[in-house]
């Protein structure tokens, strides 16, 4: 049977291994992090659009990682919670929708390194040529780092999946907790090297460039600061690239860790979830690591709140009493 060729429309998934005990809280968990997740970072975009004080580079290319972080999380998370009361012989997919979250998890993945590399250089403009700054980083700029950031990926990663749906199909059955390229293609009886050597390839390419770009920019960075004895700019630039750092060593971590968990087959469970963590963890940590560093974004979230607490209290001055 695993020889021959199906045309199967339905795909079994494996999805997240949750016991009948641990179904409620395994929901409620995802479910209070997708909340999140949510709330945080379209709220952060809404503030950013409203502030005008906030529409620097800097705010507008953060931007682009929180509904990227949305997008990312919505192609997973939703999906995850309305299997986790399902039995595993009886969750399905169809081929289509297995190929588009396919698509949005790489896509994600592609769109957080790019994103994160035109943020890198907008910090490099500011602290290496700071009297260029405005001419260089104009609205046209941002237009142009971000449509970059994310056309790259999308054409990297339309090519990876258009060599994955040419296949055809001889198995059924995907074991990982959501579907990926690689478990599109490990589908087909084909020969695959055409799919392996681009994988490789766009994934060498993608994860080359944003080390490399993030590496040069905060090795020039670095330099630039110890040859200033300017302590304002030290100081701004280390707060700065802290914060940027701070979230792109967490997108690495939660990168490579189900690549380092599948590589031992004792791990390989614990991988199969990790895998998850990637489209979990740095959306849910960005905007706390950005409200909380930025100064000027973490006093607008506290004058939002300081305000609505205000009309709150004279909303509830001018309520009149019942028994007068």
């Amino acid at each position: 049977m695993e020889n021959e060729t199906f045309n199967f429309d339905i795909i079994s998934i494996e999805g997240l291994k949750v016991g009948p005990q641990s179904s409620i809280p395994t929901f409620i968990f995802i479910l209070l992090i997708y909340v999140f997740i949510m709330v945080s970072n379209i709220g952060l975009v809404v503030l950013i659009s409203m502030e005008r004080s906030l529409h620097e580079p800097m705010y507008l290319l953060f931007c682009n990682m929180s509904i990227n972080d949305v997008f990312g999380s919505t192609a997973i998370l939703p999906r995850l919670l309305s299997e986790v009361f399902t039995p595993i012989a009886e969750r399905y997919i169809h081929y289509i929708d297995c190929a588009v979250q396919a698509f949005s998890a790489h896509f994600h993945a592609g769109t957080s390194h790019f994103v994160l590399v035109v943020m890198a250089y907008d910090r490099y403009v500011a602290i290496c040529n700071p009297l260029r700054y405005a001419t260089i980083m104009t609205n046209r700029m941002v237009v142009k780092l971000s449509v970059g950031a994310w056309m790259v990926p999308l054409i990297l990663v339309a090519i990876l999946l258009g060599l994955t749906l040419r296949l055809s199909r001889c198995r059924r059955v995907i074991t990982n907790p959501f579907c990926d390229n690689a478990s599109l293609f490990k589908l087909s009886c084909e020969n695959l090297f055409i799919n392996h050597i681009y994988g490789l390839a766009s994934a060498a390419f993608t994860l080359g460039s944003s080390l490399g770009s993030v590496t040069l920019t905060y090795l020039r960075i670095a330099m630039v600061c110890l040859s200033s004895k300017n302590k304002a700019l030290n100081s701004r630039a280390v707060q700065t690239c802290a914060t940027h750092l701070a979230v792109y060593l967490i997108m690495l971590v939660a990168s490579f860790t189900p690549m380092i968990m599948h590589r031992h087959p004792q791990w390989a469970e614990n991988g199969k979830v990790a895998s998850v963590m990637f489209h979990v963890v740095p959306p849910a940590l960005n905007p706390l690591i950005y409200g909380l560093q930025c100064t000027e974004l973490r006093n607008k979230i506290i004058n939002v709140f300081q305000k609505k607490r205000v009309m709150d209290a004279k909303g509830a001055m001018h309520v009149p009493s019942l028994h007068k």
